[in-house]
C-alpha cells in the first residue's frame, strides 16, 4: 500500500515538473515573440539592415507576416508603392506572399500607372523580393523609366542615322551606274556627275554633324573654356553661309551691342551660332533679310548675352515648335532634302546651349519668319568692359511681333562685310 502511494506521488511529481517546464518554455517564447505593435518599429529588423536600407538607391519596403509595412524608404513613398501602411501594388504583394511561403527570391519588371500626374505615362520598374529573417520580406524596387527612355532614344537615333545614310549612299550607287551606262554621252555624264556631287556633299554634311553632335555630348565644355567674343562668332557664322546668301540675294544685317563676351568652348559656340544662321538663310526666300544681333540682359544669377537670329522666311507651325530641337526632326522633310538639311543642326544648338549653362528659344509665325535666341552666361573676365549699342542708322525688319529685338544697324561687325 505504502509502495503504491509512493509510486503515485513520484508519478505526480514528474508530471508537475514536466508541466512546470513546459509552462516556463512557453513563457519564454511568449516574451521573446514581438507583439503586433513592435513589428512596426525598427527593433524587429535584423541588426544592420536599417543602415543598409538607408543607403540603397533602390526603393525599399519591408513587410511582416500580415503584409503590413515595417519599414519603407522615402523613395518608395514617392513612387506610390506604399499607402496607408500597406503595399499598394498588387503584383508585388503576391510576390511577397509567395516568397514568404517558400523562401525563394523573385524578380519581375512591371509597368505601373503614374498616380497624381494626370498623364497616361507608365512607370517602368524592376521589383525584387527576398526573405529577411524568419518572418519578414524585403522588397527592392528600381525605377527603370529613364533608362527605358534613353534606350528608346538610342534605338530611334540608330534607326534615323541608318535611314539618313541610306538615302545618299543609295543615290550615289544609282548615279554611278547611270554614269557607266551613259559613258558615250558627255552631257548625261556631266549631269549625273553633278547629282553625285550633291549627294556626296549631303553625305559629308550628315557625317560631319554626327561627329559634331558626338563631340558636344562627350567633351567637357569647360575644359577648354575661354572668353569668346560674340562679334567673332557672328563673323564666322556669316562667312559660313556667305555663298548661299549671295546666290539668293539675302541681305545679312548685323547689329546690337559690340564687344560682348561669353564663356565657353569657342569651337562649339561657333558651330551652334553657325547652325542658326545657316538655317535662317536656307529657309528664307530670295531677296529677304536675315538679322543677327547681340545684347546684354540682366539676370538674377549674373548677366546673360542674348544672340538673336531673325529671318523673314516661311515660319514654323505651332504644332512643330516644341519638336524642332529633336534629332532628325524636320518640319518639312521635302524642303529639308532640297536645302541639304540633316535634322541635326538644332539638336546641336540645344545641347551646346545647355552644356554652357544657357538655353535656346524660338519665336515664329507662319508666313512672317522666325527668331531663334541663344542665351549664354556673360564671361566674368570681361564684365568690366561695358559698351553701348553701336551708333548709326537703325534698320527694322518688316512685321510687328514679339521678337526678342528687331533692330539691326547697317554697320557690320569688323570681320565680314555686309552681304549685298
Amino acid at each position: 500500500m505504502n509502495a503504491a502511494v509512493a509510486a503515485a506521488a513520484a508519478i505526480s511529481g514528474v508530471c508537475t515538473g514536466v508541466i512546470a517546464m513546459l509552462a516556463f518554455r512557453w513563457s519564454e517564447r511568449e516574451q521573446a515573440r514581438p507583439t503586433r505593435t513592435s513589428l512596426h518599429t525598427d527593433a524587429v529588423l535584423p541588426p544592420g539592415v536599417d543602415t543598409v536600407l538607408s543607403v540603397l538607391r533602390s526603393s525599399a519596403v519591408v513587410l511582416d507576416e500580415s503584409d503590413s509595412v515595417v519599414k519603407a524608404s522615402s523613395a518608395a513613398y514617392a513612387l506610390g508603392l506604399v499607402r496607408g501602411g500597406k503595399l499598394a501594388v498588387e503584383p508585388m504583394l503576391h510576390m511577397a506572399r509567395d516568397t514568404r511561403r517558400d523562401g525563394e527570391i523573385r524578380q519581375v519588371e512591371l509597368d505601373l500607372p503614374r498616380r497624381g500626374t494626370g498623364r497616361g505615362e507608365a512607370l517602368a520598374v524592376s521589383a525584387r523580393v527576398a526573405p529577411l529573417g524568419s518572418r519578414l520580406v524585403l522588397l527592392l524596387v528600381e525605377d527603370l523609366t529613364e533608362a527605358r527612355r534613353i534606350e528608346a532614344v538610342r534605338r530611334d537615333f540608330v534607326a534615323n542615322v541608318s535611314h539618313e545614310l541610306k538615302t545618299p549612299v543609295g543615290a550615289l550607287s544609282l548615279l554611278s551606274e547611270a554614269v557607266m551606262d551613259a559613258s558615250d554621252d558627255p552631257e548625261a555624264v556631266e549631269r549625273f556627275a553633278g547629282r553625285m556631287q550633291i549627294e556626296a556633299t549631303r553625305l559629308t554634311s550628315l557625317v560631319q554633324e554626327l561627329i559634331d553632335l558626338s563631340r558636344v555630348q562627350n567633351d567637357d565644355q569647360m575644359e577648354d573654356a575661354e572668353p569668346v567674343r560674340v562679334d567673332e562668332l557672328v563673323a564666322e557664322a556669316i562667312d559660313r553661309c556667305r555663298h548661299t546668301a549671295t546666290s539668293k540675294q539675302i541681305t545679312m544685317a548685323v547689329g546690337g551691342t559690340a564687344a560682348l563676351y561669353v564663356w565657353g568652348n569657342r569651337g562649339q559656340l561657333a558651330a551652334a551660332l553657325g547652325n542658326l544662321v545657316e538655317n535662317a538663310v536656307n529657309y528664307s526666300p530670295a531677296r529677304t533679310r536675315v538679322g543677327i544681333a547681340g545684347r546684354r540682359v540682366a539676370a538674377p544669377g549674373g548677366d546673360l548675352i542674348e544672340i538673336a537670329v531673325t529671318d523673314q522666311g516661311i515660319g514654323i507651325p505651332e504644332k512643330d515648335r516644341e519638336r524642332i530641337f529633336e534629332r532628325f526632326y524636320r518640319v518639312d522633310p521635302a524642303r529639308s532634302r532640297a536645302t541639304g538639311g540633316t535634322g541635326l543642326g538644332l539638336a546641336i544648338v540645344k545641347h551646346v546651349a545647355a552644356s554652357h549653362g544657357g538655353e535656346v528659344t524660338v519665336w515664329s509665325s507662319e508666313g512672317q519668319g522666325s527668331t531663334f535666341t541663344l542665351r549664354l552666361p556673360e564671361s566674368a573676365e570681361k564684365r568690366d568692359r561695358r559698351t553701348t549699342p553701336a551708333d548709326g542708322p537703325v534698320d527694322h525688319l518688316d512685321g510687328d511681333d514679339d521678337r526678342s529685338y528687331e533692330t539691326f544697324t547697317d554697320t557690320p561687325i569688323p570681320a565680314p562685310e555686309v552681304l549685298p
